[in-house]
């Protein structure tokens, strides 16, 4: 039988021995797939995009990729590995997409900030998050506090680490400033709406900006 990357990845992540490192280790670096992965994998994103996390079955996701359901057992054993290998390459490209728009700039500050912006637009219209996010958090919401946290904790550690890139030469560990803008931007997307009117990048900006850059020490710019 053959052994899939994806497939194992997942596996790996719902192990009690996964932590927040071998979680950044995994979101940094893409496991080799081949192509039947992908329209599986793609088949999916498209279901549960859809009709949600708890309505689809692995029979509907065989349907979408014109495959046998056995051979999506073959690479994921079941519905939750294949949620997860799902949730995973989503959080990589999601991920992939912040570093790529904070890459030359040039201070921690601009970089909390654009992360920030590309961040939340991106959640906003991903089209599993936005499904989800507001029809069945409940159903998501354990994918991220499996093992203790540990996929928001990889990407705390993943954001924390192009920060530092920003300036290498600051006293600043940004591990905490991380964290928050990871728990800012999920409470704006778990709660929207309230007092806080960020309805574009402008806004958004600005209240980055404006708030979320206090987080970091005064030095950490310079």
């Amino acid at each position: 039988m053959r052994t899939d990357a994806a497939g194992a990845a997942a596996r790996d992540v719902a192990g009690t021995g996964t932590g927040a490192a071998a979680l950044a280790g995994l979101l940094a670096e893409a496991p080799r797939t081949d192509d039947l992965d992908t329209r599986i994998l793609d088949a999916a994103l498209e279901q549960f995009g859809t009709y949600g996390l708890r309505r689809v079955a692995m029979e509907d996701v065989a349907r979408r990729a014109r495959v046998a359901r056995t051979t999506i057992y073959r690479r994921f054993a079941g519905k939750e590995q294949l949620v997860q290998a799902v949730i995973l390459r989503e959080c990589r490209s999601f991920l992939a997409t912040i570093a790529e728009a904070i890459e030359d700039l040039s201070t921690p500050e601009d970089a909390l900030v654009e992360g920030f912006v590309v961040g939340l637009r991106n959640a906003r219209h991903h089209p599993l998050l936005s499904r989800v996010l507001v029809s069945e958090p409940e159903a998501f919401l354990p994918q991220l506090s499996m093992n203790g946290g540990a996929v928001m904790l990889a990407a705390r550690d993943v954001i924390a680490e192009r920060l530092r890139l920003a300036r290498p030469d600051a006293r600043e560990d940004f591990t905490t400033p991380a964290e928050i803008l990871v728990r800012v931007a999920l409470s704006l997307l778990l709660v929207p709406g309230g007092g806080l009117v960020l309805d574009d990048d402008e806004a958004v900006r600005a209240f980055a900006r404006e708030h979320l850059t206090r987080v970091l020490r005064p030095d950490a710019g310079r």
